[in-house]
C-alpha cells in the first residue's frame, strides 16, 4: 500500500445542490433547489449528467429533491467526514485540516499535528479562508455494492443535520447503519443572514413510504442476508478506517480544484510566477503556514 495516499470509497459521481456557471470570464458557484447526480466527466459546460439524475426523476419537468440510498459504513464518520478544511487557493491542495482540537498542517518540513482552534480564532482563516467542508459517500441503486456518489458541503445546516442523523440511526438501528433504507431529501429554511430568501439543506430520513419500524424490520433482514452470505461488514468498515488514515488529506490536488471552484468564491487570483518555485513567497497563504508554523517550535 502506498504510504501517503488516502484511499477513499470508489466514486461513480457527484451529488449536488447547486452549478458552476459562466459569467463575464469567470466561473461563479449558482445554488440550486433541487438535486443534480452528474458523472465524473466533466466538458467545457460543465459536468455530464449521470443517467441516475433522469431516472430517479417521474419526469424530466419534476425536480429531484429526495434520492434514495443506503450507506457503505455502519460507523457514521467513514460514511460522512468533516472537518476544518484550509486550501490553497493556487495549487488546490489542501493545507490545514483539522476538528477544533488538533490539525495537520502541510509545512515545508512535511505534515505536523498542530492545535486547531477552529476558524474563528485562526489567524490563518480570515477572509473564510478555513470553512466546515464535508463529504458524504452514499450508494444509489444496486449496480455497485461498493461504488458511492459523493455529496460535498460547506453548508453548516447540511453538515449538522447529516452528522447528527447519521448518528441517532446507527444507535436506533443497533449498529446496523449500512442496511438501513434510506433517504437524501432537500430541505428549505429562511434565515435573517438569508434575509428571508430560502436557503436549502441536505437530510437524511428514512426511505419515502416506510415508517421507522418498517424500515428496522428491512435493516435486520438485509443483515442477516448479509450475514448468511458471508459478508463481513466489520472487516469492511475497518479497511475503510486504515484506507482514510493511509494519508493525511482525503482530497488530491485534482478534487480540491473542483472544491475551490464550487465553494470558495472569494478566491485569490492565480499565481502568474513561474513554476518549479519551492519557497512560497512570505505574503501567499502557504507563506503564512510556513511562517506560523515556524513560530511553533
Amino acid at each position: 500500500m502506498l504510504k501517503g495516499l488516502a484511499l477513499t470509497p470508489p466514486v461513480l459521481g457527484r451529488i449536488s445542490i447547486g452549478k458552476v456557471v459562466e459569467r463575464n470570464g469567470k466561473r461563479l458557484p449558482e445554488k440550486d433547489d433541487q438535486f443534480t447526480i452528474t458523472s465524473q466527466v466533466q466538458s467545457r459546460d460543465g459536468w455530464l449528467l449521470h443517467p441516475l439524475n433522469d431516472e430517479l426523476r417521474q419526469s424530466k419537468e419534476d425536480k429531484l429533491r429526495s434520492i434514495p440510498i443506503r450507506l457503505l459504513f455502519n460507523e457514521p464518520e467513514l460514511n460522512f467526514r468533516a472537518d476544518y478544511t484550509l486550501f490553497d487557493r493556487q495549487s488546490g491542495r489542501p493545507l490545514c485540516v483539522g476538528n477544533g482540537e488538533t490539525c495537520k498542517r502541510a509545512a515545508q518540513d512535511g505534515i505536523q499535528s498542530l492545535p486547531c482552534p477552529s476558524p474563528d480564532a485562526c489567524p490563518l482563516a480570515k477572509g473564510g479562508a478555513c470553512k466546515p467542508y464535508g463529504r458524504l459517500n452514499v450508494i444509489i441503486g444496486d449496480e455497485d455494492s461498493l461504488g458511492s456518489f459523493v455529496f460535498r458541503t460547506t453548508g453548516f445546516n447540511s453538515i449538522r443535520t447529516l452528522a447528527a442523523r447519521l448518528h441517532y440511526f446507527q444507535a436506533i438501528s443497533g449498529n446496523r447503519l449500512a442496511c438501513l433504507p434510506l433517504e437524501l431529501r432537500l430541505r428549505g429554511k429562511s434565515t435573517r443572514q438569508s434575509h428571508g430568501t430560502p436557503i436549502f439543506y441536505v437530510d437524511l430520513t428514512i426511505r419515502a413510504g416506510m415508517d421507522m419500524s418498517e424500515a428496522l424490520h428491512k435493516a435486520n433482514e438485509l443483515d442477516t442476508q448479509r450475514q448468511t452470505a458471508g459478508f463481513d461488514q466489520r472487516a469492511l468498515d475497518d479497511a475503510a478506517r486504515r484506507g482514510f488514515g493511509n494519508g493525511a488529506f482525503e482530497d488530491s490536488e485534482e478534487d480540491s480544484h473542483v472544491v475551490i471552484e464550487e465553494f470558495f468564491v472569494n478566491s485569490e487570483p492565480a499565481s502568474t510566477s513561474s513554476q518549479g518555485e519551492s519557497q512560497p513567497a512570505p505574503n501567499s497563504l502557504a507563506g503564512k503556514l510556513e511562517a506560523l508554523t515556524s513560530q511553533s517550535h
